[in-house]
C-alpha cells in the first residue's frame, strides 16, 4: 500500500497524466504526493552560457509547472513541491531513496522523440533501477 507517492513532472501531456493517476491513487491510499520538477541545467549549459536570467526563467517555469501540478490535488491529500537541478533521472532516484518513496508515477515520455532517443528516456532509467513499484503513465 503506498503511502508517499513521487509524481516527477515536466509539464508534458503524459506528466500531467501522472498527476491525475497519482491523485486518484492518493485518494484511494490516502498517501501523500510529492510532486518533482528538475532542471536539467546540464542539458542547457550544452546550448547556452547560462546567465542568472536563464536560471531564474528556469527556475520560474519549473514553479509554474508544479504550481499547476498542486491545483489538482483536492482538500485533505498531503502534498509537498520540490524544485531540483541535475539530471533528472539520478535526481528521482536520489529524491526516492531520500524520502522513503513508496511508489512513482511517472509520465512516459517528457522528451521529443529525436531528443529520447538521443538522451535515453528518464522513465525508463527510472523503471528499471527504482527500488519501490513504478507506474508509467502513456
Amino acid at each position: 500500500m503506498a503511502q508517499n507517492i513521487l509524481v516527477p513532472i515536466d509539464g508534458s501531456e503524459s506528466s500531467d497524466r501522472a498527476v491525475e493517476y497519482a491523485v486518484n491513487l492518493a485518494q484511494i491510499y490516502q498517501a501523500k504526493l510529492n510532486f518533482l520538477y528538475v532542471a536539467n541545467i546540464n542539458q542547457l549549459a550544452i546550448n547556452a552560457a547560462l546567465s542568472d536570467a536563464i536560471l531564474a526563467a528556469v527556475k520560474n517555469a519549473g514553479q509554474t509547472i508544479l504550481d499547476r501540478a498542486a491545483e489538482l490535488v483536492p482538500d485533505g491529500i498531503e502534498c509537498e513541491s520540490v524544485q531540483e537541478t541535475g539530471m533528472p533521472a539520478v535526481s528521482i532516484l536520489e529524491f526516492v531513496r531520500d524520502r522513503n518513496i513508496d511508489m512513482i508515477v511517472m509520465g512516459s515520455r517528457g522528451l521529443g522523440i529525436v531528443e529520447g532517443v538521443l538522451l535515453g528516456s528518464v522513465s525508463q532509467y527510472v523503471m528499471e533501477r527504482a527500488k519501490c513499484p513504478v507506474m508509467i503513465v502513456k
